[in-house]
């Protein structure tokens, strides 16, 4: 990667979540742990939804995706924080930071607009539900999972490509745990006028406006389930929204709130990261299958068969 020719900076130093060697050697294990699950739920889920042909619907499609990328997103920031956890230098590079800045908006922006997606298909599925099959054909749903990359994707692109024309002009501490881009842009000697612009489109376009298609979705949503006479009725259409509600809350509610703080390294700044990044990859696959009778169905025959097996 060719940084200006001003740049004198090789690596930043990340600060992590602390600088006690007890309390890092406890919050390995802690992370290591949740890394651990992490995978596991989430190549479980895709394992589940693969195996049974009841769940090839739009829904566990999409889901299946979504756990998909949940492991991608982990993936990205976990395993070297795990490693800053047990070095004495917790170093990376700045083409190992700007490599890490891409694959976290590409995660952030997939994850947005898959959401959005998923919202779309319970729109279609509680307010059409005789059209559902013509609304969602599988290739549509195959082509906005491919559109929710390419967008996502393209966008990382962009901000990466302007953020490789910085000059880092001096040794930079980044106050931590992962390259994120707000954390990234105050350390910079340039002028970082296009980037801050160009970041804040992303976050019209990924956070605003994925969340309004999620929020006009469940508007008709909520006005077609209240037409409806039967509470058991009821009952059943809102159980079917409830894990994606879910889901929306978590990674919206701590992103948008991050994404609004001035970047000041504070605790609160960490832990909003930390649950848009690291929790929510980890709970999305138990939401999804605590508050789903068939995924739980599913597992209950494949343990079962495991059991005889053995």
């Amino acid at each position: 990667m060719a940084l200006g020719n001003h740049s004198t900076v090789t690596e930043f130093f990340l600060l992590g979540l602390s600088a006690d060697p007890t309390i890092q050697a406890l919050l390995f294990l802690l992370f290591l742990k949740i890394y651990f699950l992490t995978l596991m739920g989430n190549l479980m889920m895709i394992l589940v939804i693969h195996t049974d042909s009841k769940l090839h619907t739009p829904m566990y499609f999409f889901l299946s995706h979504l756990s998909f990328q949940d492991l991608f997103y982990s993936s990205v920031t976990v395993p070297k924080m795990l490693e800053n956890l047990l070095s004495q230098t917790k170093s990376i590079s700045v083409e190992g930071c700007l490599a890490q800045v891409f694959f976290v908006i590409a995660a952030t922006g997939t994850e947005a607009c898959l959401l959005s997606v998923m919202a779309y298909d319970r729109y279609a599925a509680i307010c059409h539900p005789l059209l559902y099959a013509q609304m969602m054909s599988k290739q549509l749903c195959v082509n906005l999972v491919w559109g929710s990359w390419f967008v996502a994707l393209l966008d990382a692109i962009i901000n990466t490509l302007l953020a490789l024309k910085l000059d880092f002009c001096e040794l930079q501490t980044i106050h931590h745990y992962s390259c994120e881009l707000p954390s990234l842009l105050p350390l910079s000697c340039s002028d970082t006028t296009t980037n801050a612009a160009m970041l804040l489109c992303s976050a019209l376009l990924h956070a605003i406006g994925t969340y309004l298609l999620i929020f006009f979705s469940y508007a008709r949503i909520v006005s077609t389930i209240l037409s409806i006479s039967s509470t058991s009725s009821r009952r059943k259409a809102f159980s079917t929204c409830s894990s994606h509600l879910t889901a929306v809350s978590l990674f919206y509610g701590s992103s948008i709130v991050r994404h609004l703080m001035p970047t000041s390294g504070s605790l609160l700044e960490l832990i909003l990261s930390m649950q848009y990044s690291i929790i929510t990859p980890l709970v999305n696959p138990l939401i999804y299958s605590l508050k789903n009778k068939e995924v739980k169905a599913t597992l209950r025959r494949m343990m079962s068969r495991s059991l005889q097996c053995v």
